[in-house]
Parts: structure tokens; sequence; C-alpha cells
């Protein structure tokens, strides 16, 4: 039985039928806002080659907050971002009790004690090399770092970070910050491990925004290869075994095929990263008129939902949210 018989349009003839019949939607708690926090008031800065991200010190970021949660917004993700002379080989700042991280999560549960805050914890931000961890040679030295980075974890946890979220791509790094937080009293606070990471181009306008471009080299020794499949695969499963609660797969709209994968080996809860250079390039192909932004924003996302992604980290988060409130749905 086929055509004339069996005719899919019947299903698409009004909007009505089309989002009763629609298998993926985008809502709005499924979107997470990244934020860059920097030392000093009153400021907020806008990152270049990011319209409408900007920088802000914590006096700002409680008021862009204010924003966040009267669009429904339920999470963010916060990065630190702190001056030149600050930095150090080993990052010290990032498990300083009294960092800008640190102090931007004591205000923000301070005032919001509801919202959702995700500390990423890597240590590229603080150190005065660029790289994710300490240097021996001319390379991270994966074992030593491991202990800085659960060092950060439990300075988080203890400032009142919601979710703990390693970005570095270290071995064994998930397996560390469990089993600190877990001695430290945090057995209830999960992991969100940024588990396939990929050694990719579309971080440029990030490493602008959060200062932590490498000094010297590439992070290809520790990032993933983008040509690789398989890999992602060991290193989620792997995570999931030192105890991992969420997985996340960043960039997202390159690797639709990685979420894919992951989402039909997993039963964990998927994460994505609609990464900076994603978010730039729709910004300024919007900006000379040759795409509808919201319409490619909103398909984006979609195609985020039905690559198997529960959870999408995307600095289209506040629009997204209007136009989602807007749509009455999407």
């Amino acid at each position: 039985m086929g055509f004339p018989r069996l005719r899919p349009r019947r299903l698409r003839m009004n909007n009505i039928l089309r989002k009763m019949v629609r298998q993926n939607q985008v809502l709005i708690e499924d979107l997470v806002y990244p934020l860059f926090v920097i030392e000093g008031e009153g400021i907020k800065r806008e990152v270049s080659s990011m319209p409408e991200v900007y920088n802000f010190s914590i006096d700002e970021l409680l008021l862009e907050i204010d924003e966040v949660k009267k669009l429904g917004i339920l999470a963010v993700i916060l990065f630190g971002v702190i001056d030149a002379d600050k930095k150090d080989p080993i990052g010290s700042q990032a498990y300083d009790d009294d960092g800008i991280i640190q102090r931007a999560l004591q205000a923000i549960k301070g005032k919001y004690s509801d919202l959702l805050v995700i500390a990423d914890v890597c240590l590229c931000e603080f150190t005065d090399h660029g790289h994710c961890g300490i240097i021996k040679g001319s390379d991270v030295d994966n074992d030593a770092t491991l202990e800085l980075l659960a060092k950060t974890a439990v300075s988080y946890a203890k400032s009142g970070a919601d979710i703990i979220a390693p970005s570095d791509m270290m071995d064994g790094r998930v397996k560390a910050i469990r089993d600190e937080l877990d001695k430290n009293g945090f057995s209830h606070i999960p992991i969100m491990s940024y588990s396939a990471k990929y050694a990719s181009a579309y971080y440029g306008p990030f490493r602008e925004a959060a200062a932590s471009a490498p000094k010297f080299g590439d992070r290809k020794t520790y990032q993933m290869d983008p040509a690789n499949g398989d890999e992602a695969v060991k290193e989620v499963m792997l995570d999931i075994e030192e105890g991992a609660d969420i997985v996340m797969i960043k960039p997202a709209l390159a690797y639709m095929d990685i979420i894919h994968r992951i989402r039909e080996r997993v039963v964990c809860p998927v994460a994505v990263y609609n990464v900076s250079g994603e978010y730039a390039m729709v910004k300024a192909a919007a900006k000379n008129g040759w795409i509808d932004e919201k319409k490619v924003v909103l398909e984006m996302l979609t195609g985020f939902k039905r690559a198997g992604a529960d959870i999408i980290i995307t600095y289209h988060a506040k629009d997204a949210a209007r136009w989602i409130k807007e749509e009455g749905g999407f």
C-alpha cells in the first residue's frame, strides 16, 4: 500500500497538527546559560567575537541573573576570568577559597538559592601558560594535575556549586574528583563530565572571553581528535565507570553523530555544549542578513534534541527562551 492512500503531508497541514505529532521539543528547562565572571565592580564588557556575551563583575553578574531567571532559565554554568598577574604555572587561583569563582558562587547562592549553578572545573583560565594542567617538559602532566582538579572541585562545592563539571580531559579526573568530593562530605554533588571534548577549531571566541588561549602548542594531546568516533564512546563509558552522573559532548553542531551514538549507549543524562564558534557564526550571518537568526537557532537546538541531548549549554539561551515563549513551545 502506497501513494495515493499514504500521504505523509496530511499530518503537516496546519500548525496545531504539526505540534501534536512533533517528536522532539526544546524546552526552556533544557537550557543552560554560560556566564563569564571577572574581578572588579560595575563591569559589563562585551566579548568582541561574541555579540551580546559579556564579562561580568560579580555585582553585574547578579543583575544578569535577574533577567535569566525571569526568562525561566533554571541553570547557569560559570567560568572565571582573572588578570594576567594573578596567573601562575599551577593555576592556584582555581582552588583558592577566595577565588573569583568561589566568591561568585557564594554571591549567587546567597541571593538565588533556587538557581542551579554549575561550576566548570579546569585550570586553563588560571595558568600563565594557558594549558589545562601542570606542565612537565612540553606537555601536561596528567597525574600531577588530578590532585589540583579535585582540590578545585571541593573548593567550588564548599562555595555552593550544585554540579561540578570537569572540562580538562585528563585521564582519571572523574574518579579523582568523585573520591575527593565524597571524602569531604559532598557525595550528593553530581559530576557533569565533559566526556567527549574534541580539540576543535570552534573554541576561538571562548578563549577570548576567558583569556584562556594556550601560550604554546595546542591541546591535541588531551582533547580528542575530531576524526574519531569510537574513542568518544570509550571516553564516555570510562567516565560513567568512574562516577560521572551526566556526560557531555563538546562541540555540538559538528558532532551530532557522536551525540546520537552516546544517547544509544547510555541511560544517564546527555549534555551538549553549543560552543562559542557555533554561536559567533550564527550571529555574524544574522548580522549580514544571510539567515533568519530565530529560525536557525531554534532549528539547531531542535537538532541537538533530536540527536539525543537532554541538556543544552548555549549562549543563545536567553534569546531561545524568549522565542520558545513566543511560539508556545518549539
